[in-house]
């Protein structure tokens, strides 16, 4: 539920950005969004237990940009700033991909990556991006699967349909 209550809250804030944002609907622990200038449509999730950043939320996101001709585009907010030079791991129940990051962000190498990503989340139950903190420590961001099928499907058809 916490995902959730950040997910809506996020996207209700008085800014003319968030105005534009409609949510299309919730799947347990995740959520299918549509925004305008420029389009896009996303499905999201932030992660299940563990200590919270002050200044930033983490999150997963799969973003679809119609105007782009880009589908199924991975982004993660890591909860902790990653270390220069650390590798950036994410787990998808039995299968490890590598993804390529900097700061406090991450994503797939290629398009290619993405689609085998999202393949992955779609049948997974579980997921978790490690990688080592500015500081040294071991980061895990641990994440639930369940809905995200639902909302990729969910933010996938919305923009489809905007083009």
């Amino acid at each position: 539920m916490r995902a959730i209550t950040f997910i809506l809250l996020s996207l209700t804030l008085a800014s003319p950005v968030a105005a534009k944002r409609q949510s299309i609907g919730i799947f347990s622990g995740w959520g299918a969004f549509r925004e305008d200038g420029p389009a896009r449509c996303f499905a999201m999730t932030e992660p299940v237990g563990g200590p919270r950043p002050e200044g930033w939320r983490p999150f997963t996101a799969i973003s679809y940009w119609p105007g782009r001709a880009e589908t199924g585009q991975l982004h993660f907010r890591l909860s902790r700033q990653k270390r220069p030079g650390s590798a950036v791991l994410l787990r998808i129940d039995d299968r490890t991909f590598q993804l390529a990051g900097g700061g406090i962000n991450a994503w797939a190498p290629n398009v290619r990556a993405d689609a085998e990503i999202v393949r992955a989340i779609r049948t997974g139950v579980s997921m978790r991006v490690e990688t080592r903190s500015s500081r040294g420590t071991l980061v895990r961001d641990f994440y639930q699967l369940r809905g995200a099928a639902t909302a990729i499907d969910a933010a996938a058809i919305a923009c489809a349909r905007r083009g």
